[in-house]
């Protein structure tokens, strides 16, 4: 039998590939001549590098300016010209000084510096994962660590954060890095919102960041005024500010996907592109098996998440995956229309969350056994 292991993470307990790990250690439990591929996935955010460095990426790191400005030290993926880039990594919610949100007030500099550094080891492919990130600036962040400047009617550079962005006066894209002209980017998301107005960046995602009604009301006004002052003064750019602000993704990850799409990135579903570079689609010839999972499975994974997105791949091959998790919110009905053989959670072994999370590691080896021992005795 030959099984594939394609999991995303479980958050708070398990990296990807110490899922891909933990099973397949409970899969030899209970068939010892069994082939094992274990390819760690991810949806596009948190994981997104893990899953490139287990594909065969070489890990560079570099200090960047983390969301609040102070020093950070973040990962990115590296295979001869392309390169993986996690935003959570430098621009993320968890890297907070003290886990306290601003979300007027954090920046996406590190993401750009990150791009930067991509393009400094010759890279010419750039996967922007967009998880997870602590700002609602628009971007702007990511602009000025791309060498681009942000001046208020003094002359003076703007700091960091979106509420600064109503101060904006001009945009100086001189020193914009030249190396992008000639570079792929591609912005891993499934998030379809605009920049702007009720379903934008700062009403929709800006409460999650710290954001109170009044914030919310202040950092769209400040986009606004950010997408004005680009349209004017953004005429060497790829995609006018006007036309990328009301473009799907605009509104992901703070408005990060927006300063993506002038600088004419594109979008992919997260999955795809995570699929993509790990080989998944070649890994899952000839198997008898595939085992994906993620931490909860519940509507949201409906939306496109990682379990998904591997089930579609092994269906295409008429291939029955069987999803591991931490819990599950889906109904039979739903399980069975998400391409499913079956779910396994480990709420089913220990109901208490408190003592399945710490233990998530034993209590996954065990559902495999029993999952694999199940496909066996089955046929």
């Amino acid at each position: 039998m030959k099984l594939v292991i394609a999991p995303d993470k479980f958050k708070g307990s398990l990296t990807a590939p110490e899922v891909a790990s933990r099973v397949a250690a409970g899969a030899r439990a209970s068939l010892a001549a069994i082939e094992i591929v274990e390819i760690p996935v991810a949806d596009g955010g948190e994981g997104t590098v893990d899953a490139a460095l287990a594909a065969g990426f070489s890990r560079h790191e570099v200090d960047v300016a983390g969301p609040t400005g102070e020093t950070v030290t973040a990962s990115l993926a590296v295979r001869g010209a392309e390169a993986v880039i996690e935003m959570a990594q430098a621009s993320g919610l968890d890297l907070l000084p003290g886990g306290v949100k601003d979300a007027a007030g954090a920046t996406s500099r590190g993401t750009g510096e990150l791009i930067r550094a991509a393009l400094d080891v010759g890279c010419r492919r750039i996967v922007l994962a967009v998880g997870g990130s602590a700002n609602t600036d628009g971007g702007a962040g990511m602009l000025q660590g791309l060498g681009a400047h942000l001046l208020d009617a003094a002359g003076a550079e703007l700091p960091g954060g979106g509420a600064a962005l109503a101060a904006l006066d001009r945009i100086d894209l001189t020193g914009l890095d030249a190396r992008l002209a000639g570079a792929d980017l591609v912005l891993a998301s499934d998030v379809d919102n605009p920049l702007l107005g009720p379903t934008g960046a700062s009403a929709v995602f800006g409460p999650q960041k710290g954001a109170t009604a009044a914030d919310v009301e202040r950092l769209d006004a400040a986009l606004a005024h950010y997408v004005e002052v680009l349209d004017r003064d953004g005429g060497t750019l790829p995609v006018a500010a006007s036309v990328a602000a009301v473009a799907p993704g605009a509104g992901a990850a703070g408005g990060v996907g927006f300063a993506g799409l002038v600088l004419g990135a594109h979008r992919q579903s997260g999955i795809d592109v995570v699929i993509g570079f790990t080989g998944l689609a070649d890994h899952l010839a000839g198997a008898d098996l595939v085992i994906t999972g993620e931490g909860s499975l519940d509507e949201q994974s409906l939306m496109g998440k990682t379990p998904i997105g591997v089930a579609r791949a092994a269906q295409a091959l008429g291939i029955p995956v069987h999803a591991v998790c931490g819990r599950t919110l889906l109904t039979d009905e739903q399980i069975a229309e998400a391409g499913f053989a079956g779910v396994h959670a480990l709420a089913a072994v220990e109901p208490d969350p408190e003592v399945s999370m710490p233990n998530a590691g034993p209590l996954l080896e065990r559902v495999a056994a029993g999952l694999v021992a199940d496909v066996v005795r089955n046929g």
